[in-house]
């Protein structure tokens, strides 16, 4: 038999990568380079390694908070505890690949991660100039990902059409929130109950159009961005971040400053300090602010972040809506600097995109958050307010399940609540209707302003504690969607209480909520 020639070591040992990692790049550029014994057989499987605990993963604790449970870790485990802790999925990674990544060098952008924003993006930097030593100048290469099927990843986006947008309220609400269609027909995008839809939005253009004048500028003039010419309207548009500034943009308009306190106050606001109107200040403002400010354009589009997709979970079942996705989104709007501001993605499916419009989406796959496999199971949900996207796809999934199989599907227990049922009961007919047909079998409901006392979810689990923690003794699965920081949490610890009390766990009940989780049977999809 003939001996196999070993493949010579290619990536030296102290470069920033796993055993399994550098066997596989070596085998990789052996190849490629023709090096005899590229076709060596594929290294053995590296030991299990026992699992490891990230206590800071959790997008309720405050990032002080986070920083000081990952102290003592190494250093690519500091750095994730800086993210948002989501695994939303809209910087391309989750929440530890990113991380590793930054740590490897083979990821340069500081600023994708799009909940944490400006706070992830300055503590980043700040833990990567102070562990500088630890990495002993050693940069990776780029970091190398698959290119995907189209539609599949933020890379390589599918275009899909918007169908419609309409709203879910009724008039007289305090909220404006869309119910979003698109239409998938023209791609090969499919997706799954449980999934995000990644969407490239374009910026409100009354706002380019301000910055275009405070820059002299028509839109018109050329400019390169990703390597083509552009028109510079469409990169402010759709390319870059106006409307969270960088800390790199920041100091570049400072260098253009022609005005010397200026330029002073430009950098302080770089560090996070400077005029508290500004802290949150989109590229308008500072130019508006800072009038001897007179920036090139090419620089002025190297400083600033690139425009990241904006994610949303996905409110219907492709067994109700074949090549059609919908969205449930919040149109955000508020007043500031006596402007009004609006969200980049909510306002640009509720505002500006119009019917047949075209809109780059791509599939985010959720990482367990589905209806369960068993169709016999119960699952018990709690999604206030847009939390109720993915449930709405779970009821019209485990629906369609039901009738193709021509069983009764397992129990379903929805909690759901807004402000006021007469404004905000969103897919009220759908839901009463499962309801009256028996796919929901428990349907609770908080309207915090319907009453003196405010209600909110959390009260609806307490008053019904002790049917909650028989359909979770029985084997119940239990999601939750929404707010991470208040409503998730306040859900969380309200489960605690209920498994102490009623399941008697009591000390153990964190325990056993880990468990659950371990299981598949506690699922978040929180923001």
């Amino acid at each position: 038999m003939n001996a196999v020639t070993p493949i010579p070591s290619l990536i030296p040992d102290n470069a920033p990568f796993s055993s399994e990692q550098r066997a596989w790049l070596n085998g990789f550029f052996a190849a490629w380079l023709g090096i005899d014994g590229a076709a060596a057989s594929q290294p053995e499987p590296a030991a299990a390694q026992p699992d490891e605990d990230f206590p800071w993963h959790d997008a309720s604790l405050a990032m002080v908070e986070r920083l000081e449970l990952a102290r003592d870790r190494k250093p690519e485990r500091r750095l994730m505890a800086a993210m948002a802790q989501l695994d939303c999925g809209q910087c391309g990674y989750l929440c530890q690949t990113y991380a590793e990544a930054v740590w490897s060098g083979g990821e340069a952008d500081l600023g994708r991660c799009v909940p944490g924003g400006k706070e992830t993006q300055r503590k980043l930097k700040e833990l990567m100039a102070g562990l500088d030593g630890e990495r002993g100048g050693v940069t990776g290469a780029p970091a190398v990902k698959a290119a995907g099927s189209l539609g599949f990843s933020r890379d390589r986006p599918a275009l899909a059409t918007l169908v419609d947008a309409h709203p879910l309220n009724r008039p007289g609400s305090g909220k404006d929130v869309r119910h979003v269609v698109l239409d998938l027909s023209t791609t090969d995008v499919t997706y799954e109950a449980g999934d995000s839809l990644g969407v490239f939005a374009r910026k409100n253009p009354v706002l380019v159009q301000a910055v275009l004048d405070r820059l002299g500028a028509s839109g018109e003039e050329m400019v390169g961005y990703d390597g083509e010419a552009l028109p510079l309207r469409q990169v402010l548009l759709s390319k870059v971040d106006i409307a969270r500034p960088s800390d790199e943009s920041m100091l570049f308009l400072a260098e253009r400053a022609f005005d010397g306190e200026e330029a002073l106050q430009l950098q302080a606001l770089a560090r996070g300090e400077g005029r508290p109107e500004l802290a949150e200040a989109d590229l308008l403002d500072l130019l508006m602010a800072f009038p001897s400010v007179m920036p090139s354009l090419p620089g002025l589009l190297r400083s600033l972040d690139r425009l990241q997709p904006r994610l949303y979970s996905i409110a219907s079942s492709p067994k109700a809506h074949p090549r059609e996705v919908h969205l449930t989104v919040s149109a955000v709007r508020w007043d500031s600097n006596e402007r009004q501001r609006t969200g980049i993605g909510s306002c640009y499916l509720a505002d500006f995109a119009k019917p047949g419009d075209v809109v780059p989406v791509f599939v985010q796959k959720s990482h367990g958050f589905a209806p369960p496999a068993d169709d016999s199971a119960a699952a018990i949900m709690v999604g206030p307010g847009t939390g109720i996207a993915p449930f709405r796809a779970f009821l019209e999934e485990r629906e369609a399940r039901a009738a193709a199989s021509g069983k009764k599907g397992g129990r379903n227990w929805l909690f759901f609540g807004d402000q006021k049922r007469a404004n905000d009961f969103l897919y009220e007919d759908q839901i009463l209707d499962w309801q009256r047909r028996g796919v929901l079998d428990r349907l609770d409901l908080a309207f915090s302003r319907d009453q003196a006392e405010k209600v909110y979810v959390q009260q609806r689990m307490r008053e019904n504690a002790a049917e909650l923690w028989q359909w979770l003794d029985s084997g119940a699965h239990f999601y939750v969607c929404g707010d991470a920081r208040r409503m998730a949490k306040d859900v969380e610890d309200t489960l605690l209480a209920i498994a102490a009390e009623h399941g008697g766990k009591g000390a153990d009940a964190k325990a056993w909520l880990d468990g659950l989780a371990k299981a598949g049977r506690y699922q978040r999809d929180v923001y």
